[in-house]
């Protein structure tokens, strides 16, 4: 069948790598992609958000599948416009329906959702610019450090940890009267804050059944030792070393199944991936966020690990017959190291030559923020490669790809040298 994947990053070069190997994949399209998709597949310039441009690309290339990569185009409703079309409501859309992407497009939903479930997370209050007292006023009954949320999609930077009270009154007004986040923070969500270690849980639904893939652990601060500014990501292992079996039955019965079943309960149209941020609070696990697709980079070290054919496995999705199928996973560990520009996640260059990929045999380079100009591989954005290597263990698998690293050099390289240094 002929296969389109939206979206331009390392999740997305990792799915077209995946699909790639496929002898179910005819032709493979990445819209807009980068210079490792073109590799595998064919780039089309397109706009994720821009709908009526991709149903013409889905109509000229007899598009069967559509995998959905970022989340903006979900809480938009690419599903639902596919599904409302006469002509395009049989293509499968690898991704949930409007309501269900509201899990990740809204945080207040989401509480409202796991709360309505009796899904472990933890208390919360949301607030408005109308509310904004009482907001200050729930501060004041919290312990520090205090968690302000941004609603809507803030492209993973709607998250403030504040440790000082009256910091955190000013931030929260901040948010909901000066649009700190803009639209995304007009609704604030105030939450406790649970001390514990994260990791991720991912799982895929057809809406009735379910497969739970491989564990991840992302490391998202740009300093060692988890410090400095928020990123997209600095690198990830799987599995995750201190999730073992009475971990991941809790995991399974307290959080997994009440999120499947309570999408069947709401009558949710939900076909795909759900990334569940947890957190372990003495060996308990709480949920910290949905999200409504895979994650970057954690899926450059799970997807590696299925060793299913993974059109055949999102096919069982869309068709819901996910219960016929039997996940088949890679015992050794994956780790992959970002590799981003520097000045990143603040001002940073574009369009700096790469060297060296080419060297690289020992591990897989994922391409993320690059492009082709004038036949060189270039830098294209804050995160540029993804090194993963897999190994018996993530020490073993992480040693392989600081020494991929030491081939790459380009201008103002970085990456952090401690991924798993907490484990």
């Amino acid at each position: 069948m002929n296969i389109l994947i939206l979206g331009s990053g390392g999740r997305e070069h990792t799915f077209a790598f995946k699909i790639a190997e496929s002898d179910r994949c005819e032709k493979l399209f990445v819209a807009p992609g980068n210079a490792g998709t073109a590799e595998v597949a064919e780039n089309i310039n397109i706009d994720v958000n821009d709908f009526d441009a991709i149903k013409d690309c889905v109509l000229e290339h007899s598009i069967e599948m559509i995998v959905v990569g970022p989340e903006d185009p979900l809480v938009r409703g690419i599903y639902n416009y596919f599904k409302d079309s006469k002509s395009l409501k049989d293509i499968m859309i690898i991704g949930p329906s409007k309501r269900g992407a509201l899990l990740e497009g809204s945080k207040e939903r989401a509480k409202e959702f796991m709360m309505a479930h009796s899904i472990p997370t933890a208390a919360y209050q949301s607030f408005t610019a109308q509310s904004l007292d009482a907001g200050k006023q729930f501060l004041e009954t919290l312990q520090s450090p205090y968690v302000l949320k941004a609603d809507g999609l803030a492209a993973g930077k709607g998250v403030l940890i504040i440790d000082d009270i009256e910091k955190a009154k000013a931030e929260l007004e901040n948010m909901l009267t000066h649009a700190k986040f803009g639209e995304a923070s007009a609704t604030v969500v105030i939450e406790e804050f649970l001390d514990g270690i994260e990791l991720s849980v991912f799982v895929l639904t057809d809406g009735e059944n379910y497969k739970i893939l491989p564990t991840a652990k992302d490391y998202k601060r740009i300093g060692e030792g988890d410090t400095g500014l928020n990123t997209g990501g600095m690198g990830a292992v799987s599995p995750v070393p201190f999730v073992d079996k009475a971990l991941m039955k809790k995991i399974e019965e307290r959080i997994v199944i009440p999120t499947v079943e309570g999408l069947k309960k709401e009558e949710i149209d939900y076909k795909g991936f759900i990334f569940i941020g947890l957190i372990k609070v003495k060996n308990e696990p709480y949920v910290i966020e949905y999200n409504v697709r895979m994650g970057d980079p954690e899926t450059e070290v799970v997807l590696p690990r299925i060793k299913n054919d993974l059109v055949t496995l999102l096919e069982a999705t869309a068709q819901q017959n996910l219960e016929n199928i039997d996940l088949e996973i890679d015992d050794r560990a994956a780790a992959t190291v970002m590799v981003v520009s520097g000045g990143y996640p603040e001002a940073y260059d574009k369009e700096k030559p790469i060297f060296g990929i080419e060297h690289i045999g020992n591990s897989i380079v994922f391409h993320a923020g690059t492009a082709i100009k004038e036949g060189e591989v270039v830098t294209n954005g804050g995160r540029v490669l993804a090194i993963t290597s897999l190994d018996e263990d993530f020490r073993g698998a992480l040693k392989k790809s600081y020494q991929s690293i030491e081939e790459l050099s380009f201008d103002r390289m970085y990456y952090r040298t401690d991924i798993g240094f907490d484990l």
